[in-house]
């Protein structure tokens, strides 16, 4: 450390300045700024959540206001607008802010009002990462990934690897409000340190699709329950290199669907029930977060969850303690749905391979099949409509 040039002080040469605040770009500085900004919502009457750090909410008799921090970028939503307005106002006084009013573009998400709800899309996004991969004018396909042929690893290197990198990276993103993406994107992600001709062909392919899709986003809508239910699938031994499963659940709240996920399994199952099974730990995990966010805001209806599986062997595990036979291989803490069943927490029901929503990320499939699924997961195009059923705000907050 030093005194910066031209600022030397020549009467304490060894001197160093002290800084008022933390500048940009030093480590320090998110938390820094996150610290100033939480220490300032908690003396404003709000409550920070344990199950989500970067969420804020206070209530005041029947008014809630809910505060989402991004860096320094902030959602506001609540009941009462003159409390949104006072809590802008208390903000304003402390930092340089900048009200957007309704949100229609927060990172790369753009919000568009449809006919008894809204449409999360990320066309713009969308539109750039085409024309960064060069295929603003490819040919668009109906599904983003071949049911026919398998992903190999021996084929013929790809040279580029900072492109399919930078490609397959961006895609990723894209999978937070694009759930019809996530195995395709999850594949692709799995041979990012050594991509083949093959591999990259794959990831034009879900540009293509992208293309005939842009209009498509995820659709939100006010439901007449906020019941917990969600539907969990795996395949078993499908990667032909490590034949371990690709495993992937969907967790709805009412009609909305609020959180996904489609990856490979970390360890080889013995068999179809024991793959399932696993599945249901990492979905029983997940909705177990989501009702405790849920409660810590006072959202919950305290029901128990459902749990849609379509493997009965998987279905008895969770409740039929005279399968611990087959099941002794099984890592201990697999079990732990178990006692969310015997708690009376969790229901696990059966339902058929038909009406599983969630095949589509755990393999390809055939386009009527695809599409109808896609819908079932509230993945629809963005028609302009008009909705009005909560107060929504955005505003930009900097560091004075």
């Amino acid at each position: 450390m030093k005194q910066p040039p031209g600022y030397e002080d020549p009467t304490h040469p060894g001197h160093v300045c002290y800084l008022q605040r933390s500048l940009y770009d030093l480590k320090q500085a998110p938390r820094a700024w996150f610290k100033r900004l939480h220490d300032f919502l908690i003396s404003a009457g709000f409550s920070s959540s344990k199950t989500d750090v970067s969420l804020f909410y206070t209530t005041s008799g029947a008014s809630k206001v809910y505060l989402l921090v991004y860096v320094d970028d902030i959602i506001v939503m609540g009941h009462d607008a003159r409390a949104v307005d006072t809590l802008l106002t208390r903000l304003a006084t402390t930092f340089k802010i900048r009200d957007l009013g309704k949100p229609s573009f927060f990172l790369g998400i753009e919000t568009v009002d449809t006919k008894g709800g809204i449409v999360l899309s990320q066309r713009r996004y969308m539109t750039d990462l085409l024309g960064r991969a060069g295929m603003s004018d490819c040919k668009p396909l109906t599904t983003p990934a071949a049911v026919t042929k398998p992903v190999t690893a021996s084929d013929e290197p790809f040279d580029n690897l900072t492109q399919y990198r930078r490609i397959v990276g961006a895609l990723q993103y894209l999978t937070i409000r694009r759930p019809d993406l996530s195995f395709s994107v999850n594949r692709l992600c799995q041979f990012m340190h050594a991509p083949t001709m093959d591999h990259w062909a794959l990831a034009k392919r879900v540009l293509r699709y992208i293309k005939g899709t842009l209009a498509y986003g995820l659709r939100i809508s006010a439901s007449p329950t906020t019941t917990i239910h969600a539907y969990s699938d795996s395949d078993w031994a499908g990667c032909p290199k490590d034949r371990k499963s690709t495993s992937g659940y969907a967790v709805f709240l009412g009609d909305n669907l609020i959180s996904w996920q489609s990856r490979k399994q970390r360890t080889v199952a013995r068999s179809s029930t024991e793959a399932e099974y696993k599945v249901l730990a990492d979905v029983a995990a997940e909705v177990t977060w989501v009702v405790s966010l849920l409660r810590e805001l006072g959202l919950h209806d305290s029901q128990p969850s459902s749990i849609w599986c379509d493997n009965l062997g998987a279905t008895y595990l969770c409740t039929n303690p005279v399968f611990h036979a087959r099941t002794k291989h099984v890592e201990i803490d697999y079990h732990f749905v178990r006692d969310k069943v015997a708690t009376g927490e969790f229901i696990v029901n059966y339902v058929s391979t038909k009406d599983q929503l969630v095949d589509v990320f755990t393999k390809p499939l055939p386009g009527p099949r695809f599409t109808a699924l896609r819908f079932k997961l509230n993945v629809i195009g963005d028609n302009s409509g008009i909705v009005s059923y909560t107060l929504l705000y955005l505003c930009s907050v900097e560091t004075e």
